[in-house]
């Protein structure tokens, strides 16, 4: 199947498919519907503002009661150890964990009440990334989650930097796949960089050639074979082709541009920042996702995984796989210094009102402590057999962190009960978290459709509205 291609304009569901066809092969001044939609889709490019986003993930779902929705009156099964601690703002109380993020709480707004009933990961990660209706866990996306829909609505191949970065993508979860393009096809896929960027030894590969001569040849040949995949993309139905043509036109603008190389080389950095932000992973993750941002990417979301989380290398905190209040303790400082030097940096470069940063996992944790047989000894996790707290997967409520994004700031929207458990106050779906990030973007998330292998026209986003808290003033 060709090029999905994009509808901006209002869906009109009187006209059907062969109706639609029709339209299609007699013209719209004298467009195919193909050509219209491309066309549209050039127009919402050309006049999309300037804007990015920031997604850090926390797979496995950080617990909400840890962090930024303490409970300190609960009944002792419900509360932790952790007491909250004012902020700088008045009224604002987060977790004694996190003494850095509430210094700057004038920078941040906190959500407290997102809530669905997507209890597994790969469904809840679904949801909330791309709008998936379905409660059940699926092996992949059917639906692209919304950096990929950015990246075909925004994207442009001529560019010496890919739109869509993934540094640690956010992709899978053990064996299923949490996040990709869905229906767009491969080539709507982020460019992504792996391995820990602290490592004195790290680079991003195939980048930035010094040598004029080589960049020349590279070019005539990539010319050369245009030509020749031209006849092919004209008659290929799978998609593939495109997705080729598009990495192949990523891959010249990376070997030939020296500033790619340089949006990537965090030894540009001072040794004073890059330790701000934290000589660890999850430092230098923020810290590269700040230049890349800087230079001109449009969406960078980066994955909080690995060793800095304990033994099993995630936020998934159930008893059985950690003791959770270590576990929490353990990976809080990580996450307060990376997170709040982010921030920081953010508004300290001017950067505040173009670039959205936004903190989130699939969802929280269970309210209710519960005590397991550990599986294993670890980090953060006591000899196999013992029994120890956690808390397990929590649909029903879940926080996230907003700064920067021209948003209004130093508030807090909605709230949980008295123990943690529902929203009692602005009850908010991953819905309406989507179409927040759509309207900073300047995505028509009402009338904008993109059409699948079918060729049906599917709306990006079915159900809600943009949150108005978070909206700004001008």
């Amino acid at each position: 199947m060709s090029k999905p291609d994009v509808c901006c304009g209002p869906i009109d569901t009187r006209f059907g498919r062969r109706e639609l066809l029709r339209a299609g092969l007699t013209g719209f001044t004298g467009l195919t519907l193909s050509q219209l939609y491309r066309e549209r889709a050039r127009a919402a490019r050309s006049a999309a503002p300037q804007t990015a986003v920031i997604l850090i993930w926390l797979r496995g779902g950080a617990s909400h009661l840890e962090t930024f929705d303490p409970k300190p009156d609960a009944p002792i099964e419900f509360r932790g150890p952790y007491s909250p601690i004012d902020t700088n703002v008045p009224g604002i109380r987060i977790s004694e964990l996190l003494p850095r993020l509430s210094k700057i709480a004038d920078k941040y707004a906190l959500l407290r009440s997102v809530a669905h009933n997507a209890g597994g990961h790969p469904a809840g990660s679904l949801r909330v990334l791309g709008g998936d209706p379905a409660s059940a866990d699926k092996p992949k996306p059917i639906y692209p989650d919304w950096m990929s829909i950015a990246h075909h609505l925004r994207g442009d191949a001529t560019r010496a930097l890919p739109n869509y970065v993934a540094i640690n993508p956010v992709d899978r979860y053990d064996s299923f796949q949490i996040a990709g393009p869905g229906y767009l096809g491969p080539a709507y896929e982020p460019f992504k960089v792996t391995g820990n960027p602290n490592n004195p030894n790290f680079e991003v590969p195939n980048m930035g050639l010094t040598d004029k001569r080589q960049v020349q040849r590279l070019r005539d040949r990539m010319t050369l074979k245009s030509n020749f995949d031209r006849l092919n993309a004209d008659i290929d139905q799978s998609g593939l082709m495109q997705a080729v043509g598009k990495y192949e036109a990523q891959a010249i603008n990376l070997l030939t541009s020296p500033s790619a190389r340089v949006a990537f080389d965090l030894n540009r950095e001072s040794d004073s920042v890059r330790d701000r932000y934290g000589r660890n992973q999850w430092g230098q993750q923020c810290l590269m996702a700040r230049r890349l941002v800087e230079a001109g990417v449009e969406i960078v979301a980066t994955e909080f995984d690995g060793p800095l989380c304990s033994r099993v290398a995630n936020w998934d905190d159930h008893a059985v796989n950690h003791h959770i209040f270590e576990a929490i303790s353990h990976r809080a400082p990580y996450f307060d210094q990376a997170v709040s030097a982010l921030i920081e940096d953010i508004y300290q470069r001017g950067l505040d009102r173009r670039v959205l940063v936004i903190v989130t996992g699939e969802f929280g944790r269970t309210p209710r402590i519960s005590y397991v047989a550990s599986s294993g000894g670890g980090v953060a996790s006591r000899p196999k057999g013992t029994k120890q707290p956690g808390r397990d997967h929590w649909p029903r409520a879940n926080s996230m962190l907003f700064a920067g994004g021209g948003i209004n700031t130093g508030q807090v929207i909605g709230a949980t009960d008295a123990r943690g458990e529902d929203p009692v106050d602005r009850r908010v779906a991953p819905q309406d978290f989507l179409a927040t990030i759509y309207r900073h973007l300047g995505i028509d998330f009402r009338h904008t459709a993109l059409s699948n292998f079918a060729g049906r026209p599917i709306p990006i986003l079915s159900q809600g509205e943009a949150i108005p808290e978070l909206k700004g003033g001008g």
